[in-house]
């Protein structure tokens, strides 16, 4: 049964799917009335870009900000360094301070579309617990802080649990993370006055900590002081798949990593049953609006799947490149045309020429994994030049050009273009 609240930011959260749990939401739901309340996510920066999979982290800062709030993103340059044992099964391979950097870099890329950065008491800002992590001496934050912490409880955390219980190592260094993750909302609330921490249900262990710190730590010190954590529902589609992994990888938020093009055709290919989640979470679409796009049903369902994939894509890209993405579908689809924004890679004439193998161009594009995986589709006659399907394996040549170009394509959805190289 849906919880009401007197904020906008809370209300919103609930409508739109987000809430899964709250440390004290009456509480929270008062401070939040006489905010603005400073909230943070954390972000590990083990790439130059952020997947789809963080974008339900991403929309709740977009929230509170549209709300009246005041996002703070964290970037875990220090953490990084250690690696979150939630939900993995084995320790992420350490980076380098210089790689750490740059992918601290390409990854505020994807924050400027949905947030207003600056100096303002609503504006969000950007900030590196690599700042105070490596500022830390051993001895004196084992003395200070680890003394609020329980070996006994700490193993009862599910991200400590999975690992013991499959009998894979947890080193001691992963082992410091939820104490890191604690101490980073303690200085983020000395900092900045951040009062929530947000993140998904697997990051509620490490959330409460933060919390139980800077009680304990207020309470050693003769005072009051509280923290509130709310967590999000992990997103998975109706066939239990992780949100944004698809058969060909990670679906990036940059541009460089996942064209817009790409991006739209993800939305537009949602499923059926995941379709009014997906506008709810996804867009910023008026609710009845959003109501009246999840009752479609049938045929009419495609419609609601463009909407979703043309609100998703201008939000991340611009209205511009979404509609731009949205025409390149229906002349490539529709139409029956070969749309010069689809996802291309080019050959030499020289290649075509003497005949390049079937496979390769298909793999750059990611319309297949493998050469057997090609094979596969030319069986179920999926594998397609210039819409034709193949019957056998062969190279191709500059006859099969149109033009300049050879349309790519697996199926009716995923296509491709094969530039001659200038």
């Amino acid at each position: 049964m849906a919880q009401s609240f007197q904020s906008d930011f809370l209300n919103t959260l609930e409508e739109r799917g987000f809430i899964h749990q709250i440390t004290d939401p009456g509480a929270l739901d008062e401070a939040l009335l006489n905010g603005p309340v400073a909230a943070y996510i954390g972000f590990d920066a083990t790439a130059d870009s952020l997947h789809v999979g963080s974008l339900t982290q991403i929309m709740m800062l977009h929230h509170l900000q549209r709300t009246g709030h005041r996002p703070i993103v964290l970037m875990g340059g220090g953490t990084t360094k250690v690696g979150d044992p939630s939900g993995k099964d084995t320790q992420r391979k350490l980076l380098s301070p210089a790689d750490i950097e740059a992918n601290i870099a390409g990854i505020r890329r994807a924050f400027e579309p949905f947030l207003t950065f600056g100096e303002g008491p609503q504006d969000a800002m950007m900030v590196n617990n690599d700042d105070w992590l490596s500022e830390l001496s051993y001895i004196p934050f084992l003395r200070d802080y680890g003394v609020h912490f329980t070996i006994n409880r700490m193993l009862t955390f599910d991200s400590v649990k999975l690992r013991l219980d499959r009998e894979q190592p947890l080193t001691f260094l992963e082992f410091n993370y939820m104490l890191m993750q604690a101490y980073d909302f303690l200085e983020l609330q000395r900092r900045y006055g951040c009062t929530l921490q947000m993140g998904g249900s697997d990051q509620w262990g490490n959330i409460v900590n933060g919390t139980e710190l800077i009680r304990r730590v207020a309470a050693s010190e003769g005072t009051e002081a509280q923290g509130f954590g709310l967590t999000t529902p992990l997103v998975t589609t109706s066939s239990g798949k992780k949100m944004g992994k698809t058969e060909n990888g990670a679906v990036w938020l940059n541009a460089e990593r996942t064209s817009p093009y790409e991006y739209w055709q993800f939305w537009r290919n949602t499923e059926d049953a995941d379709v009014a989640g997906m506008l709810r979470r996804f867009t910023l679409l008026p609710m009845d609006e959003v109501q009246r796009l999840s009752g479609l049903e049938g045929s009419e369902i495609n419609e609601a799947k463009k909407v979703l994939a043309t609100e998703a894509t201008a939000l991340l890209h611009g209205r511009d490149e979404a509609e731009r993405a949205a025409e390149t579908a229906r002349t490539t689809f529709e139409a029956g045309g070969t749309a010069a924004d689809l996802p291309s890679t080019e050959a030499s004439r020289s290649d075509l020429e003497a005949g390049l193998p079937l496979f390769v161009p298909f793999q750059a594009l990611g319309l297949i994994a493998s050469n057997g995986e090609g094979r596969r589709h030319i069986k179920a006659g999926a594998l397609k030049i210039n819409g034709q399907a193949l019957k056998e394996e062969r190279p191709l040549t500059t006859e099969d050009l149109d033009g300049e170009v050879i349309k790519l394509s697996i199926g009716k959805k995923k296509h491709g273009l094969l530039r001659v190289a200038p």
